[in-house]
This record gives C-alpha cells, structure tokens and sequence, in this order.
C-alpha cells in the first residue's frame, strides 16, 4: 500500500530511503521561499495603497491586498501535493453573475476570504521563517557535518577542517567519525523533517483546504438542485396537464358531441343501441380523462390559487370536509402544488382507511410560513410509511425546507401538519 501522507510514509518501514523525506524537505524550502515572496508582496501592496489611498488610487490596491489570500491558498493547495496525496479543492462560491464585480462582491463576502487573508498573513510574517529554520537545522547542518572529510580534503589541504565553524578536526578518524555522526543526524533530521512538514500541511488544511471542505458547498449545491428538479417537475406537470386539456380532451368532447348528434340521427335498432353505448364509453373517458387531468395539475390550482383548489378537492371528496383556509394571496406555486397534494393524499387517506364522519382543513399564512391542518374524526392507527403516499410527499415538502407531522393515535383522531416556509408572490385587494 503507498503511503497517501508523510504521516503515513514515516510510520511505515523504508522512509529513510523513500522520496518522502526528500518531498518534506521540498515543501518546507518551497514554504520559505513562497512565504518571503507573499511578506514582500503584502508590505509593499499594503504600503502603496495606503500612501495612494489619500487620492482614490490606492483604494483598489488596498482591495487587492484583501484579496491576498486568494492566490496564495492556490499556491498552498497545490504545494501540498507534495507531502499529501490527497485532493485539497478550493471552498469559494461561484457568482451568481458574470463580470467582475459580481466576482469580487461575492469574494468580499465569503468567509473563506477572509480565512485566506488571515492564512497568508500568518504565512508571511511567522510560518515561514520556522520552515527556513527547520530545513536549516535539520538539514543543512548535518549536511555539513557529513561533508567533513570533503572540507578537510579540499578547504583544509588535508590538515584540518571546521565541524559546523565551532570545532576543528585535525585527524582524518577523527573526520570520518564527525562524518558518521553526521549521517546519524540527518537520518533523525529527516524524521524531523516529515513531522514538521506534516505538521505544517495539516496547518494548512484546516485553514485553507480542509479534507471535505467543500462539503458545505456540495450541500448547498445539492439542495439547489433539489429545488430545481422540484420546479421541473412542476413545469412538466403543467404542460402535460396543459396539453391534456387543450388537446385530448376537446378531440374526446368533440367526438362525444359528434356520437351524441348520431344518436339522434339513428333509427331504432342495432346501431342506435351501438351508437348509445359508444356515446356513454366516451363520455366514461371523457370523465376519466378530466380526473387524470386534475391530479396531474388541477387548472383551479394554477387560476386561482391553493384556497381554491383545496375548496375544488373538499367538494370531489367522499367524506364531507369542512375548509376553513386563511389566505390573502398567492405563494410560490411550487409551494401551492406541493401543499395541495398533501391535502389531496391526506383527504383520500381518510376516505380509503379512516371510517370517518367528517373532516377539516384549516390553515393560513402568518409569520413567512405556510401552515396546514388536516384532521378527521376516524378510528386513527394511521402511519406515514405503510403505504400512505404520504413519505414522497414528506419528500418533496422537506426540498422546500418545510416538513409534516402526523399524529394518529389508535381510536383517532388523525391529525396531519404541513409547515412550509414561503413569501407573498402575490396579495389580493
């Protein structure tokens, strides 16, 4: 199994002799060099903007300087590649616009930003200076010492040579013994560079690229496309209602006229009797079509609102309904549709399961949310996931960001709550 992290690598045999110190030590020299060049950068945007700002043009400079972070987390996340194998994605939004200023009003208002900003700051005025110091000590010099007998052979002329500039080796055993020493620390050096580097890019992931750091993101992305499925569906229904009414049904009014005036037309006999039983299959169909047509997307609900089509659905059911609904105008019609089948599932519930009497639908808009109450006076014993309906519709109410509630104790009464957030599209006079 390849190791994923230099955490990995240094806890598994071989690291002494694997790429991975080599990579450690390769991100903590690329840190020190990136973290220089980001204190340079900074300071002198800073500084300039701040001289010019006294004449407007340093304003975009000090702006820019905001926006520091940015790239800088770029060049991190693709530095820590080198010791995390790891995906390290970004966490920004898109706009919602296109251009530049919607680019840069959404940048200015993502906490991210300002996570970046705070990162490359730390990066430029602390974190930097320790990976230079680190790759020093833990490199460098015992390098140095190991190269030794090399300074003694060459810089001493083969009489001494400068262990580290504090000591002076003077015999070659003595050399080649430093030189051992030396080989000794830079095997400890090398572990020291891997918990270093390791730390530093867990540093890193935390502030600016956090294992599924984007996970916010995708929910929010999920539950927009959730939203957008739901908003299809309910187009969908609508053409297909639209295009029912609009086209079969009046090709099965027309023909239900056309059989009707041959009837009369007909004389006694055979084919009276055929043409009188054709004339009531069509008008079957016809009313069979006018159902379908209505649970797709009922023409009321799209005219004229829930209230409405909750008054339509009340007057179609079997057991009596008492609708007592408190609104004031439109709401989204998704919100409208969703509602309504809640209402239509429930009222058929009650007539199929419940042995009720009677039943009620109250409800109203108050405080930016839609309520609901659906009750009856059966015998209860009712639950949402055997078979109701009533879970898909949970569903779909829960993409709106509203949810149900279903109480029904044995012996009734049953009582069903819809709660749905939503704003006045439109309000009546």
């Amino acid at each position: 199994m390849h190791p994923r992290n230099v955490w990995q690598a240094m806890s598994a045999p071989g690291f002494l002799l694997s790429a991975w110190p080599w990579r450690a030590a390769a991100y903590l020299v690329t840190g020190a060099v990136a973290g220089a060049v980001t204190l340079v950068g900074i300071v002198a945007a800073a500084a300039a903007g701040g001289v010019l700002a006294v004449v407007v043009v340093g304003l975009p400079l000090l702006v820019l300087t905001a926006l520091a972070g940015i790239p800088v987390a770029q060049v991190e996340r693709h530095r820590l590649r080198l010791v995390d194998r790891d995906p390290a994605p970004g966490r920004h939004r898109q706009p919602t616009a296109a251009g530049p200023w919607a680019w840069l009003t959404t940048r200015l208002q993502e906490r991210a930003t300002w996570r970046e900003l705070g990162y490359a700051l730390l990066f430029a005025g602390l974190l930097w200076p320790v990976d230079a110091l680190v790759v020093t000590t833990a490199l460098a010099l015992p390098l140095s010492t190991v190269a030794t007998p090399l300074l003694m052979a060459t810089v001493g002329e083969g009489e001494e040579a400068k262990v580290l500039k504090q000591w002076t080796v003077t015999t070659w055993p003595t050399a080649f013994g430093v030189a051992v020493l030396g080989l000794l620390l830079l095997a400890l050096g090398a572990y020291a560079l891997g918990l270093a580097a390791g730390a530093r890019a867990e540093l890193t992931r935390v502030l600016v690229a956090p294992r599924g750091g984007d996970l916010g993101a995708r929910v929010v992305e999920l539950t927009r496309s959730r939203v957008r499925l739901v908003d299809a569906f309910e187009a969908e229904r609508r053409r297909i209602e639209r295009d029912l009414h609009d086209g079969a049904q009046q090709r099965l009014v027309a023909l239900t006229m056309a059989l009707g005036l041959a009837r009369l037309d007909a004389p006694p006999g055979p084919l009276a009797d055929q043409l009188a039983k054709a004339h009531g299959e069509a008008g079957k169909a016809l009313e069979e079509l006018r159902e379908l047509i209505r649970g797709i997307h009922p023409k009321v609900l799209a005219d004229y609102g829930l209230k409405a089509a909750v008054d339509d659905a009340a007057d179609r059911s079997v057991v009596p309904v008492d609708v007592r609904l408190e609104l004031s105008g439109r709401l989204p019609r998704a919100v409208e549709a969703a509602a309504y089948f809640v209402v239509c599932e429930a009222l058929a519930n009650t007539a199929r399961h419940s042995g009720a009497d009677r039943a009620e639908v109250t409800g109203g808009h108050r405080d930016g949310r839609l309520f609901l109450e659906i009750r009856d006076d059966g015998r209860g014993g009712a639950e949402a996931g055997e078979g109701s309906g009533l879970t898909g519709l949970a569903d779909r109410v829960s993409v709106l960001g509203g949810k149900i509630s279903l109480s029904s104790p044995p012996g009734g009464p049953t009582l069903l709550r819809v709660e749905i957030p939503c704003e006045w599209t439109e309000r009546f006079a």
